[in-house]
């Protein structure tokens, strides 16, 4: 596989992001293959941000340390892709001199002096430095010239010719610089470009995970805002009025999740998007939704935490809190997405779900799927269908009538002739409260046998990738599946294979199978406390040693280096 890594740096409103999606949009139409992944300080303005685009011969959904080229923008941008290994030997560093000499230990004849500002001034002012910055990117690329007015129409068109054509000559400017170091040092990328891929779609993982929710029937959303998961939130208020959807961003989170479950029990279907503070405050709700037995779809987006943590970093740390939220015992279901079309058909699959057993189902994403941008193949929406659960009432109708598989049909108020009653006490079959003792035992009995026999009959079984006759089996969950599956391929090994779960809970039982084949068996995680290896053990009764698990947890993902690393020390 071949890929080229570009780097740019700067301050909070600099205008990288621009950078990132412009030459994102410019290089998938052109036939590219690309990934941008996002590294930002919780600040609106200044600190040092970051972006990394790659772009590649083949899909890639994973971070490398490796640059190619690196722009940094602003003083102190350059010694911040330094401190975390991102800045090599054979890294071409394009930049102000001001800025250049931070980079003393770097080769000089990979230094490049240019005065990117005094372009930008010359082609109307400081703010057309993003588009100068593109411009000498593209320049290394097969980018028509024609691509790029129809991106800036799209873009600037709104605010009038004279704008677009600023930044066109911008872009000039800056391609124009490109070439000439292109040429100098004899830089050919060597990717092949494939016409499939003009069609593909560039989409967020908060994009994804809200298309999903459209194309899971959702028609109420309350949440309150809360990084990273607001871009949901973002995306669907967006899009309301063209899908005919309630969105209401509420006054807090325990307010967001029982009028969720308030529209569930009238016949909606709705979703709350939280991160791990705010989840924190519903989890009384949470616990309603299992004494109602009513359906629920979570969108959980991880971040370090405790408390505020780091609120625009990644992490893996919230596994245990899904799991174990809120006071007594009710079953659910954790799906873990490891990328946009994984979200999409996921998020679409736990409308479903939740209907189909009237329990809460999380969505448990991180910031690094959240705020990557994905170049894939369009969505099938053959795939998906709404399926919806209700029944009509009749006049005897039990809303908790005691069943085999513990599911009871569910009424909605006001579709048929029945009484649909609910109540966060212990109720009997007709919903109303009870303390007849041995009654409790049987509604706690037909909540479990879901959990024990119905809902674990419909588990997603995990997915292998790499060889059937493998020594080294690696487990991952979560957006992790794209940098061990490239750290795996790089290796070229044919011993090792990864295993890979969306279904986090609950474990499927062919799990043991994989892993009672393997001569060794590690995993990867963002937290410090090895959560899902414990999970392992605890539903398989696999022990991962202490010397198998990578775990990383200072805020950033996984590079595919770091992994394989890890795999080569094993080995």
């Amino acid at each position: 596989m071949k890929n080229f890594s570009i780097a740019v740096s700067g301050a909070a409103g600099q205008g990288i992001e621009t950078v990132a999606n412009l030459l994102a949009a410019l290089l998938k139409h052109s036939g590219y293959h690309v990934f941008v992944t996002r590294e930002f300080m919780s600040r609106i303005r200044g600190g040092l941000n970051s972006v990394q685009l790659r772009v590649s011969s083949k899909s890639v959904a994973a971070y490398t340390r490796h640059t190619d080229i690196a722009i940094p923008l602003k003083e102190g941008a350059l010694a911040h892709l330094m401190k975390y290994g991102r800045i090599d030997s054979e890294t071409i560093v394009i930049g102000e001199k001001n800025i250049l000499q931070e980079a003393s230990a770097i080769n000089s004849e990979r230094l490049i002096e240019v005065a990117l500002s005094e372009k930008a001034k010359e082609a109307g002012g400081m703010i057309l430095l993003n588009t100068v910055s593109a411009g000498v990117v593209a320049a290394f690329f097969d980018v028509r010239e024609k691509s790029v007015e129809e991106h800036l129409n799209d873009l600037f068109g709104a605010k009038g010719k004279e704008i677009v054509e600023q930044n066109m000559k911008a872009y000039k400017v800056g391609h124009q610089i490109g070439a000439n170091i292109r040429d100098r040092l004899s830089i050919d990328p060597k990717i092949s470009v494939t016409n499939a891929v003009k069609e593909h779609l560039l989409l967020t993982g908060a994009d994804a995970i809200g298309l999903g929710a459209i194309a899971g029937g959702c028609n109420f959303m309350a949440s309150y805002p809360m990084s990273p998961s607001t871009g949901v939130l973002t995306f669907l208020s967006q899009h309301a009025k063209e899908f005919e959807l309630v969105i209401d961003q509420t006054e807090d989170e325990i307010s967001a999740m029982n009028k969720c479950l308030g529209a569930w029990y009238a016949g909606a279907r709705a979703m709350v998007t939280t991160s791990g503070g705010g989840f924190a405050l519903m989890t009384e709700g949470l616990s309603l939704a299992g004494m109602h037995e009513s359906p629920m779809v979570i969108h959980l987006a991880q971040r370090p935490a405790p408390a505020t943590g780091l609120p625009t970093r990644t992490g893996q740390e919230d596994l245990n809190h899904a799991l174990n939220a809120s006071h007594g015992e009710f079953p659910r279901i954790i799906l873990a997405p490891s990328g946009p079309e994984d979200g999409f058909y996921l998020t679409q699959r736990a409308f479903n779900l939740a209907d189909k057993f009237q329990i809460p189902v999380f969505i448990l994403t991180d910031q690094f799927l959240m705020d990557s941008l994905y170049s894939i193949p369009p969505l099938d929406l053959e795939k998906v269908s709404v399926e919806k659960q209700f029944v009509k009432t009749k006049k005897d109708y039990r809303r908790y009538s005691l069943t085999q598989s513990g599911v009871s049909p569910r009424g909605i108020p006001g579709y048929g002739e029945g009484l649909v009653v609910v109540d966060s006490d212990e109720h009997n079959e007709q919903g109303h409260i009870t303390e007849d003792l041995d009654f409790r035992v049987k509604m706690v009995d037909k909540r479990t046998r879901k959990k024990l026999e119905t809902i674990r009959a419909a588990t997603e079984p995990p997915t292998l990738i790499g060889p059937d006759n493998y020594r080294i089996l690696v487990l991952a969950w979560g957006t992790n599946r794209h940098v061990l599956m490239e750290a795996i391929e790089s290796l070229e090994r044919e011993d090792v294979a990864m295993l890979h779960f969306s279904q986090v809970f609950p474990i499927s039982e062919t799990t043991s199978v994989y892993l009672e084949k393997a001569e060794q068996i590690a995993s990867i995680e963002n937290n410090a406390g090895a959560q899902f290896a414990n999970l392992i053990f605890l539903e398989t009764g696999y022990r991962i040693e202490e010397a198998n698990r990578l775990l990383k947890y200072n805020g950033l993902p996984f590079a595919v280096e770091d992994v394989v690393s890890f795999l080569e020390e094993m080995m």
